[in-house]
């Protein structure tokens, strides 16, 4: 299971770190951690005569990461003007990020759009083109990481 970068902290952390991979129009960030946990939510403790209380247990060590990915997207409005477009390149990373992830390092993984599509190529802000060349250069992109 992959999860999802929710938090801005997360974000910036991976962000911070030189890209992974580079493609045309997409950058892959990656950082070998567990993401931040909610600030302002503690999680109450089961009972007040244990010894121990939930706060030590949400706390993920690197060996304990084993096989666990989430994932992160990054697609500016100025990269990609219609929300339809932006919906149809996170579906795109996200399916990359499934077909890939047995071959990655685990940890936060992030991808962004670095660059625009061709407007003149890709006229349709959904079309079929637009979402094979994504799904190709998200295949290139991954298979770089992983290695």
């Amino acid at each position: 299971m992959i999860g999802r970068l929710v938090h801005t902290a997360d974000f910036e952390r991976v962000l911070a770190t030189p890209p992974r991979s580079r493609s045309a129009h997409f950058a892959m960030h990656h950082v070998m951690d567990a993401p931040s946990r909610a600030a302002g939510r503690r999680p109450t403790p089961i009972s007040e005569e244990l010894s121990t209380d939930l706060l030590h247990a949400g706390a993920v060590t690197v060996d304990n990461l084993a096989g666990r990915h989430w994932l992160g997207c990054v697609i500016p409005k100025r990269h990609a003007r219609r929300s339809v477009s932006r919906n149809l390149l996170k579906r795109q990373i996200r399916a990359a990020m499934t077909m890939h992830a047995s071959g990655l390092l685990p940890g936060l993984w992030l991808v962004r759009l670095r660059s625009p599509f061709a407007a003149a190529q890709f006229v349709s802000a959904a079309s079929v083109a637009l979402r094979d060349a994504a799904r190709d250069e998200l295949k290139q992109l991954f298979a770089r990481a992983g290695r």
